[in-house]
């Protein structure tokens, strides 16, 4: 029960403080956009004036791959960014405030605290790529064809998986220190760490950031698909909330 008081506590708060509409509205912008851009970006290229005949030729139609690919792109970076800024101060903020302190002082295990506010990011995080999905589907169909709902669900539940390795890494780093300025610069040097590492060949096949073309793929009707990715993926999460518990237990408030 105790788990489920500090949940409320934490999802109220994220609401009161604009966190939960702030992560819904980017996600939700990105979302809508993303076929809008596919779909006109080359449309305006070809208006500019004075470009050579020839080149506006070369510029492709747009098509249901363009929206789909933009949807991804869009997500990896701002969904990514949204996460680690969202995460950064969960703990180190409370510890530099006090208030972290005065709620343990209630009986209410350091480990489901931890859990609770991981728990609240993942809600909202849900939430808000629930919208933008349906949104970018909706815009999807207008503009272009019907997107397959299966697949389509299933890109979206991969992203979710990334967006919840980096909150629990940047929740990890927020447990690590005392102010939410070194939790900041931990997390954004654990967020370089993972895309830099990520990129290199063969490696990059086991990192979170595959899932994003594993399930590009899967709209788009082929590909191979990333199973180790996605499960060192869960080992990443479920390893960074066990570190972040192993030391939150053991510090000093």
């Amino acid at each position: 029960m105790n788990f489920f008081i500090v949940l409320r506590k934490e999802l109220t708060e994220q609401w009161r403080t604009k966190r939960f509409l702030i992560v819904a509205a980017v996600l939700v912008l990105f979302g809508l956009t993303s076929p809008l851009l596919a779909k006109f970006t080359p449309e305006l290229l070809k208006s500019i004036p004075n470009i050579p005949a020839g080149l506006a030729e070369l510029i492709p139609a747009p098509s249901v791959a363009d929206a789909v690919g933009q949807y991804i792109k869009n997500m990896s970076q701002f969904g990514i960014l949204l996460a680690v800024l969202m995460s950064m101060g969960t703990v180190a903020q409370e510890k530099e405030r006090g208030t972290a302190a005065m709620l343990l002082t209630h009986p209410i295990s350091r480990l489901n605290f931890l859990l609770a506010k991981f728990t609240a990011l993942g809600i909202t995080f849900t939430v808000s790529l629930a919208v933008a999905a349906l949104g970018c589907w909706y815009y999807t169909l207008l503009l272009y064809e019907a997107l397959p709902w299966g697949p389509f669900l299933a890109l979206n539940g991969l992203m979710l998986v990334v967006f919840l390795v980096y909150i629990a890494v940047t929740l990890l780093c927020s447990t690590l220190v005392r102010t939410q300025s070194a939790a900041a610069g931990m997390a954004f040097a654990a967020l370089v760490l993972v895309a830099g590492v990520g990129s290199l060949p063969h490696i990059g096949e086991y990192f979170p950031g595959r899932l994003f073309s594993w399930g590009g793929t899967l709209v788009l009707g082929g590909g191979d698909p990333a199973w180790p990715a996605f499960w060192i993926s869960l080992g990443l999460t479920a390893a960074a909330l066990v570190a972040a518990w192993l030391v939150f237990r053991r510090q000093e408030l």
